[in-house]
């Protein structure tokens, strides 16, 4: 199975491990990730801020590219960025905004192309692979965190139930994990204030984290590397806000599926983590 790829920033920067992870899962669940040449920053998390131009055509530039490179499906492991492209793709279908964009970017653009997020990925090309790969059962009660991007706006992502998603929930089930109930599947973490305003980074991050170690989570689970970041990173922060520091680690879905299928930690990217991560 061939798909085309497009890692995004983060994925080739501050979150080097899902990158590992997902490259290293593909690889042995047989899907072949093919790079969109010369990708560009998706300009998330700051230019739909600046520039509602500048939001467009950076996520449009990235489109016309995979489909100049004839891909017709891409997936987008960064919640934020399959978001921009996603919205930028919903946008692009008014006439105006689509003429202006593709006159800014100096490419042709059809919009014909399918965006998918590393989940739905799992969900259509690999359930019954992973099922069948798994030799170390990820036997941990765990709390899925979905946050704010992978599932909003609801109206364009068409993705999962808004306020309690299951996709991520039925593929720990699936490697032989327990997903607990609980109240912060969706809310953020502040991820777009994680150096402007860390204190406020550190109250949202603090409330996940308290409502997880209340209902005894091992880990929390998560596909995107700006809720990961702002969890694990963000740490000593955090627990200065808690009256019980916390010290559960925080890893990617495909990182679980990994050690499910035997991958090593050093191939999933996990000795990188600022928590340390024992399970």
């Amino acid at each position: 199975m061939k798909i085309g790829f497009y890692p995004g920033c983060s994925l080739k920067g501050s979150s080097r491990e899902y990158n590992e992870s997902v490259v290293a899962i593909a690889k042995a669940l047989d899907i072949e990730l093919v790079e969109i040449k010369d990708w560009n920053c998706c300009g998330a998390t700051a230019a739909h801020s600046m520039s509602e131009e500048l939001s467009l055509s950076l996520p449009a530039r990235i489109l016309a590219l995979a489909e100049a490179q004839g891909l017709k499906e891409v997936v987008v492991p960064c919640a934020a960025c399959y978001n921009r492209l996603m919205v930028t793709q919903h946008e692009l279908k008014d006439n105006n905004k689509r003429e202006r964009v593709t006159d800014i970017i100096k490419m042709p653009y059809n919009g014909d192309l399918k965006i998918i997020n590393v989940l739905q990925m799992l969900e259509t090309y690999a359930m019954d692979k992973i099922q069948e790969k798994v030799t170390k059962p990820f036997a941990h009660k765990v709390a899925c965190y979905y946050g704010c991007l992978l599932i909003r706006p609801h109206k364009i992502l068409q993705f999962d139930r808004v306020e309690d998603p299951q996709s991520m929930d039925a593929m720990v089930k699936l490697i032989g994990g327990t997903p607990i109930s609980w109240a912060f599947k969706t809310e953020c973490c502040g991820a777009g204030l994680s150096v402007s305003r860390t204190d406020l980074v550190a109250k949202l991050s603090g409330n996940i984290l308290k409502d997880a170690a209340e209902r005894d989570a091992k880990a929390i689970i998560v596909a995107c590397p700006m809720c990961q970041s702002n969890l694990d990173m963000r740490r000593g922060a955090i627990n200065e806000t808690l009256s019980n520091p916390s010290d559960i680690p925080v890893i990617f879905i495909t990182q679980a599926i990994g050690l499910a299928l035997g991958l090593s930690p050093k191939e999933l990217g996990l000795e990188r983590h600022f928590v340390n991560v024992k399970l």
